[in-house]
């Protein structure tokens, strides 16, 4: 896998250009598409060939618009795109209208001459944290092909693992972009939810979702986010002496897998011998999240509100695990929905004074390593509890409104959390950066 940045340099160069990545990448998903692969939905490689025909004549007379210029990206299947049908890794909106404009972060990736390869695979309208998808098939973790890629932005993840695309477009609302990418060896960062438009982009959770990249590296993230986000965020690397990163057993420490527990612990000590501070402190409002979103959360209730009218129609035609978790929210009255906005606001002011004194925060992006696909098709407690398990400790930062990025923690399927409160993306990202070159 190569950075946006080293292949940005390589057509700066002459080296190479966007067709020849292009027709490499194509090439790859078409290999990939003929053992089986579920990465992708649609393709869309005559337009893809042209854009980067396009870009290729662009930079030679001079113009640039970004570091993504001629490199190709993809895109989960729920951002419209003009002239495509946008129908969230579901069945449900076949007959849906062809979108008649891109959504505002398509529209920014195109003019900063990125590269649309095609659509990718995810949960179903993105309400999982482990990317089954029993309609176009469940992409596998590069790494072990029994094993999940996680979800919800599943075929984005093993789009650029496999280097089928240099980068993707994902979402988060519990977790969607930095689950996929601990589970398959990559950097994803999710922003303050308000930086990033999601005009254009099939909802989950209004109060959760988020949009933000899949890649190769903390520099690649912040990149993709400045793109998207239309704002460029400094992240040049902090300097790692003295960080006080912060860590939790409260919630996010319990119950985690040994291999995950040892890789995390392991990098701990690799930080602290390179000269930051590991903090330990206490959260134990943390520890109230499973009561205050027994009833669904905000998601059921937001998710319920938009799908209500889909499901009457075309409810038969819904993965029922996923249309289970969203009638949840039909249950939820007016006022149990402003108690969990309220419980929310309460954590947010916890979270503020817990972590006052915090450069960033440090917790295993999943407690668990990717878990075998077979158990969990077979069985519906068994997927409900991993699912559960595997989105505990990313949703939490949703739930609070702040950003995180999760780095490769040293160990295939494994990712490691570098958290901030609300607007501190600079500073997660700067973070982050330190802590990548620090272990190397």
């Amino acid at each position: 896998m190569q950075t946006l940045n080293s292949l940005a340099a390589a057509l700066a160069a002459g080296k190479t250009t966007s067709v020849k990545l292009v027709e490499n990448a194509l090439a790859r998903i078409d290999a990939y598409r003929a053992q089986g692969g579920a990465a992708y939905l649609e393709v869309d490689a005559q337009a893809a060939l042209q854009a980067a025909q396009a870009s290729d004549l662009a930079r030679r007379a001079g113009h640039v618009p970004s570091v993504l210029a001629g490199l190709p990206v993809s895109v989960k299947d729920l951002f419209d795109v003009q002239g495509q049908t946008s129908r969230a890794g579901s069945i449900a909106l076949d007959g849906a209208a062809p979108a008649a404009s891109d959504a505002v972060v398509v529209a920014r990736l195109r003019k900063a001459g990125a590269v649309l390869l095609g659509r990718t695979n995810m949960s179903e309208f993105a309400f999982s944290g482990l990317g089954l998808n029993p309609h176009y098939g469940t992409p596998r973790a590069p790494h072990d092909n029994d094993r999940v890629a996680g979800g919800s932005s599943s075929g984005g993840a093993v789009s650029v693992a496999l280097g089928m695309a240099a980068a993707a477009l994902g979402t988060d609302t519990g977790g969607s972009v930095r689950i996929p990418s601990a589970f398959c060896g990559l950097t994803g960062f999710k922003p303050t939810a308000n930086r990033v438009p999601l005009a254009g982009a099939v909802p989950l959770s209004s109060s959760l979702d988020s949009i933000g990249p899949l890649a190769v590296s903390v520099a690649c993230c912040a990149a993709f986010d400045g793109v998207i986000s239309g704002k460029a965020l400094d992240s040049r690397p902090s300097d790692i002496h003295g960080l006080r990163l912060y860590v939790t057993r409260d919630f996010v420490g319990e119950g985690l897998d040994p291999d995950v527990e040892r890789a995390f612990e392991a990098e701990l000590q690799r930080l602290s011998q390179t000269g930051a501070r590991i903090v330990e402190f206490e959260f134990p409002e943390l520890r109230e999240l499973p009561g205050i979103n027994a009833g669904g959360g905000l998601t059921a209730a937001e998710a319920w509100a938009w799908h209500r009218k889909l499901l009457e129609a075309q409810g038969a035609r819904y993965d029922q695990r996923v249309a289970q978790r969203i009638r949840r929210g039909a249950a939820m009255s007016a006022a149990d929905y402003l108690d969990v906005q309220a419980a929310r606001l309460r954590l947010q002011a916890a979270a503020h004074e817990r972590l006052r004194g915090a450069d960033a925060w440090l917790m295993p992006t999943v407690a668990i390593k990717p878990p075998l696909l077979a158990p969990l098709e077979a069985d519906d407690d068994t997927f409900f509890a991993t699912n559960g398990l595997v989105l505990r400790n990313t949703s939490v930062i949703n739930f609070l409104d702040g950003c995180a990025l999760t780095l490769p923690a040293g160990e295939d399927g494994i990712g490691l959390s570098v958290c901030g409160l609300h607007g501190q993306d600079a500073r997660v990202l700067q973070i982050g950066a330190a802590i990548e070159t620090s272990l190397g």
